[in-house]
């Protein structure tokens, strides 16, 4: 399996597992406050559902999402989607906002994404966000560190997750040329819709990606009996420790 092509994303699992994403996005919807005849660009867009609210308020939206089956979603649901790293975008002063939802703690790159979305801007326009921040999913990370190394496998060499801190964000927002209007850290304890064992099937392929299925469902079960006694309560529901940076930051 070519781990750098292979879309590790399932939009029947990601509708089930992961649709509290969309649905507690309230806050930075409203940082973003999209206004009639925008131009947005929604990066990670997933399934587009926060596209088509956008595209409902009047705003014209164009998602970039690296999986190609959350990109038929969101398609289907009249965005206008396209298959592309976020980080390699080309576009030079075309948007009134670039926007972000639980999708930029996926891309390592943040420095040269920073500058690649200051430029995308129009003068005065404006790069809202929410994404995982330091402290995310410790529970979780630690659980996979463990099980993973009584495997040998080394969990820091393959983490797929970036969860800075406003500090470290906000440096690098500055150094790329914007203003930062805020920047803030905060705890979201979300109960999952669920269990853990959707959320781990749902965002952890890419970790598991060179296990057999024998293996991937072992460590999986090994996990989910880890984590249980910590994230689970007495009625079987999970909540897991979700810690949110949440950013405004304008182009001048």
């Amino acid at each position: 399996m070519d781990k750098t092509t292979h879309d590790y994303w399932q939009a029947k699992d990601y509708a089930r597992h992961a649709n509290y994403v969309s649905a507690l996005a309230d806050a930075v919807m409203r940082d973003l406050a999209p206004q009639a005849g925008e131009r947005i660009l929604d990066l990670g867009c997933g399934d587009g559902a926060l596209g088509a609210l956008m595209l409902q308020q009047g705003a014209k939206v164009l998602g970039i999402d690296s999986s190609a089956n959350l990109v038929e979603v969101a398609q289907a649901r009249g965005v206008d989607a396209r298959v592309g790293d976020a980080q390699n975008i080309q576009f030079v002063g075309e948007f009134d906002a670039v926007f972000s939802n639980a999708a930029l703690h996926w891309m390592p790159r943040q420095q040269d994404l920073m500058a690649r979305v200051f430029r995308a801007l129009k003068s005065g326009g404006r790069f809202v966000v929410e994404m995982g921040g330091a402290g995310n999913i410790a529970l979780i990370r630690r659980a996979l560190t463990e099980i993973l190394a009584e495997r040998g496998i080394d969990f820091a060499r393959r983490d797929p997750w970036i969860f800075p801190t406003p500090d470290e964000q906000r440096t690098r927002l500055e150094q790329a040329g914007f203003k930062v209007i805020k920047c803030h850290l905060h705890p979201r304890p979300t109960p999952l819709p669920t269990d853990v064992r959707g959320w781990f099937e749902t965002y952890c392929n890419e970790i598991l990606f060179d296990l057999s299925n024998a293996d991937r469902a072992d460590v999986i079960d090994h996990m989910v009996e880890r984590l249980r006694p910590q994230i689970c309560d007495a009625k079987g529901i999970w909540t897991v420790d979700y810690v949110r940076l949440n950013f405004v930051a304008v182009k001048p």
